[in-house]
């Protein structure tokens, strides 16, 4: 080899010799033999020819795995390891061997290094995490409780609660959820019963319950964490993930603890979960709380100014914008953060001024957005403007022009011109612009329950029935599918008891969905059946203040002679919202005032 192909060689293997000389260090000590030791035992130089000859022994098989390693046969290079491991009872070898198997994606391997050390060092803190994720990894979740148990006891009190929090993403990969979570308790079982470390050991069980679709096991480990610390910020924060899974016996005890524990954040957050449940007077309601006791929580300004620009309340929805621009301006943050936040405050203040139709306004807060990635948010509300002003055919060559040719950018430009040709009633052009989309991905589900949602609107009641159709055999547990033929057929008096198959369908797969028992309300009402429809939309209702609902529980009371009640029930979804096309409609049909 020429003099080149000895330096490549050398500098390829200079880390390999570094690491072994590291972790043969100790090794090497085993050769060492002090000499007053010698002086006092006539026979130590034999035991010292003896060590030194294993550290030599031991240095040269280190070295040799490393080699191995590198030079492409990591199954030679660990058995060597795991042998200098064993020799040696060096935890950074057992490390090591362990390593080489894992970068190998030999798991069975690298377990039985592990097991290895443990079994070498049993109580090696290291060994047993080591140990505990290698099972977590291979799936084999039911081996690890003992071991979840002695890692917690090994802990520093400092950081039990951050491990113990951290369990459900340690067991996030595991394949049976269920079995997850079992595992976990059984681990858990002394960190449960604590008083300092059982809240968070069951905000975490009840998290894994949650992941596991055990939604009143999860209910219930929340609960307990209460019970332990009323004011547990963590298992809230779980009762607000219950709630937006439906579960709404979860919301009694957030109310609860809100009026314990008035925390902004807390409630903020609680006012996010109401918003996703298009609860917007009570998400309205905790926001104005917020906004009054913490007056510099910028988030809840701009969640508030969204609800008040919904309630067409316009001079309320600009001060709260002035205000989240003011502390947005002045607070010291991500400066990416802090644009997207002004952004968002910039968009809504020019639908304010869309609505006031002061054009000219609106265009003048749009042009503060530069940022490219905001651009299409600009953009749609330039074409709203320009459709707003009867230039339709001039918004929808704005929105075609946006910059992108991959299939993801045409598919976001085609949904805005859909979203556009909604908003201004044009259904047929829509339905058009979304077979488009759904030539592009005739799989996307969505995709094409929104086609059949504007072949409705379109008047293309055969098209729709199709399409609901399709997705129903293609998907079986697509509720929304069965719920949304279910309720056409009810509201054209047609099929009804086919119609009441179809939304108890739905109920399967949705049980607690208030619009569904919303849509079997209404073909109960259909069908003759006063008493129960009343029943059903009032608990729909309850469940989800919704303008249309109350449209059709008003409507099922005035027709069954309860006209105040029905009154009062239209009056709501007024307030809730006043531009509900269902429930203008149904005032007129039925020449009520409430």
């Amino acid at each position: 080899m020429d003099y080149y192909g000895l330096m490549v060689q050398s500098h390829r293997f200079r880390a390999t010799l570094v690491t072994a000389a590291l972790v043969a260090s100790a090794a090497t000590g085993l050769a060492q033999s002090p000499p007053e030791q010698e002086r006092k035992n006539p026979q130590s130089s034999e035991s010292s020819a003896s060590s030194a000859e294993l550290g030599a022994e031991l240095f040269y098989e280190i070295f040799l795995g490393e080699l191995t390693t590198q030079s492409g046969d990591p199954g030679a290079g660990y058995a060597l390891m795991l042998e200098a491991a064993r020799r040696s009872g060096e935890s950074a070898l057992y490390r090591r061997a362990a390593d080489i198997a894992l970068q190998a994606r030999s798991g069975e391997y690298a377990l039985a290094a592990a097991r290895a050390w443990k079994e070498a060092q049993p109580d090696s803190r290291e060994a047993n995490r080591y140990t505990l994720q290698i099972l977590i990894a291979l799936n084999r979740i039911e081996e690890t409780p003992e071991l979840l148990r002695q890692e917690l006891a090994q802990m520093p009190n400092a950081s039990r609660a951050a491990a113990l929090s951290a369990i459900p993403q340690l067991y996030g990969r595991a394949g049976d959820k269920a079995l997850a979570a079992r595992v976990v308790e059984q681990g858990l079982s002394a960190e449960l019963l604590h008083p300092a470390t059982g809240p968070v050991a069951w905000t975490s069980l009840g998290r894994m319950r949650l992941a596991a679709g055990d939604k009143g096991g999860a209910l219930e480990a929340a609960r307990r964490a209460l019970a332990l610390d009323s004011a547990n910020e963590g298992a809230t924060l779980l009762l607000l993930e219950l709630m937006e899974e439906g579960v709404a016996e979860a919301e009694t005890s957030v109310t609860a603890q809100l009026a314990r524990n008035s925390a902004p954040d807390l409630r903020t957050a609680y006012a996010r979960v109401l918003l996703g449940q298009q609860r917007y007077a009570a998400a309205r309601e905790q926001l104005e709380t917020v906004t009054r006791d913490k007056p510099d929580q910028k988030e809840a300004w701009l969640a508030l100014a969204t609800l008040q620009l919904q309630d067409n309340r316009l001079p309320e929805a600009e001060k709260s914008l002035q205000r989240f621009i003011e502390l947005t301006s002045a607070a010291s943050m991500d400066p990416d953060i802090q644009q997207r936040g002004l952004t968002q405050a910039y968009l809504l203040y020019a639908q304010i001024s869309e609505k006031k139709k002061d054009y000219a306004a609106a265009e003048s807060w749009l042009a503060r957005i530069d940022k490219p990635e905001e651009l299409l948010s600009a953009q749609r509300r330039r074409a709203s403007l320009l459709a707003h002003q009867g230039k339709l055919e001039q918004a929808r060559a704005l929105l075609r022009a946006l910059p992108g040719n991959t299939p993801d950018q045409i598919r976001t430009k085609l949904q805005a011109e859909v979203q556009l040709l909604q908003e201004m009633r044009l259904f047929k052009e829509a339905l058009s612009i979304q077979a488009e989309l759904v030539a592009q991905a005739p799989d996307d589900n969505e995709l094409v329950y929104d086609q059949a949602m504007l072949a409705e609107k379109s008047g293309d009641l055969p098209l729709m029935e199709q399409l609901l159709k399709q997705l129903i055999a293609r998907q079986p547990d697509y509720h929304h599918a069965y719920n949304a033929l279910g309720y056409s057929l009810a509201e054209r008096g047609i099929r009804l008891e086919e119609a009441r198959g179809l939304i108890g369908k739905a109920l399967e797969y949705a049980p607690n969905d208030p619009f569904i028992t919303d849509s079997l309300g209404w073909v109960e009402f259909r069908l003759g059946n006063r008493a129960e429809a009343v029943r059903l939309l009032s608990n729909a209702f309850k469940s989800r203040p919704d303008a249309e609902i109350a449209a059709h529980l008003g409507e099922v009371l005035w027709t069954s002679g309860d006209r105040e009640r029905a009154a009062e029930v239209w009056r709501e979804g007024l307030r809730l919202n006043p531009d509900n096309e269902t429930l203008q409609e149904t005032l007129k049909r039925l020449g009520a005032k409430p």
